[in-house]
């Protein structure tokens, strides 16, 4: 089985908000530890956490040895002041309270940092994000300053523009990734940086009856169109099913992101090698 490059140890797959609960006056290790037998049990011996604010995946990552598990973590995510981002991490609002979560991520251990530059999905209106994603000054920024500071970038990136921009600031790994045009998909495939399409939290929508099927259907086979573009283009396309998202349980949400990829027409050998990156890149 191949790993979970990009998973939230914080989330349950059913409410966020009652997960969350359980860590608000210190980590819940039961839930932790419920998470990581899932993947166990799923076979998965490799999990890259995307962070979160309540410790969490720090301490998922002290004990995931004791389940057979590599775990890697950014320990939170960094967001702009005002924008998405809330849900996993910590924001700033100037650059020298940026630099200063990029050394506290550092001082907690992180292997590598994640930051985030646009917003989600809505999910009612396909084609559309909850907001706008952040001006190429601040992408770069953000993401040249992890560097300087020794760390790969994970980077959650909606929306044509700002996953071009992101790109072409020399992030290392793109999350999500929904919307691009043939320009963003070829300097995707250029540049070589992983992508991880996330399929599993829309795809696993349908018949649920949160969102019209109609629009989920629609966001669903962009994405799959242009994960097809990005193979033949020999883009490095990975398997992370942003584990823990609503629908997306932890260990079954894994394989769930295999099928969506097979169908995308994305090969075991791609898998293979994107992973591989990732395990040499995301870690001290």
């Amino acid at each position: 089985m191949f790993g979970e490059c990009h998973a939230h140890v914080i989330m349950d797959g059913m409410n966020y908000k009652a997960a969350v609960a359980l860590h608000k006056n210190g980590v819940c290790q039961e839930a932790v530890r419920t998470h990581l037998e899932a993947y166990q049990k799923a076979g998965i011996t490799f999990v890259r956490d995307g962070g979160d604010a309540w410790g969490a995946s720090r301490y998922a990552r002290s004990v995931a040895a004791e389940y057979g598990i590599d775990y890697r973590t950014p320990v939170f995510a960094i967001h702009l002041k005002g924008h998405y981002g809330g849900i996993v991490g910590h924001p700033f609002a100037d650059r020298t309270e940026y630099e200063q979560l990029v050394k506290q991520a550092k001082e907690e251990g992180a292997d590598f940092i994640k930051i985030m530059v646009s917003g989600i999905l809505d999910f009612a209106h396909a084609g559309t994000l909850t907001e706008p994603g952040l001006d190429r000054e601040w992408i770069r920024f953000m993401i040249d300053t992890a560097h300087e500071a020794g760390m790969a970038v994970m980077a959650h990136c909606n929306g044509d523009r700002t996953c071009y921009e992101t790109l072409e600031a020399g992030v290392d790994s793109l999350e999500h990734g929904f919307f691009m045009e043939d320009e963003t998909l070829s300097l995707l495939a250029e540049r070589g940086t992983a992508w991880f399409p996330t399929f599993a939290p829309v795809g696993n929508l349908l018949g649920c009856g949160r969102f019209p099927d109609e629009e989920i259907q629609k966001n669903l086979d962009m994405q799959m169109k242009n994960v097809k573009k990005a193979a033949k283009l020999g883009a490095h396309i990975g398997l992370g099913s942003d584990a823990g998202a609503y629908l997306v349980p932890h260990g079954t949400g894994t394989r769930d992101e295999y099928q969506y990829l097979r169908s995308a027409g994305v090969v075991d050998d791609v898998l293979e090698k994107t992973e591989m990156q990732v395990r040499d890149l995301f870690s001290l």
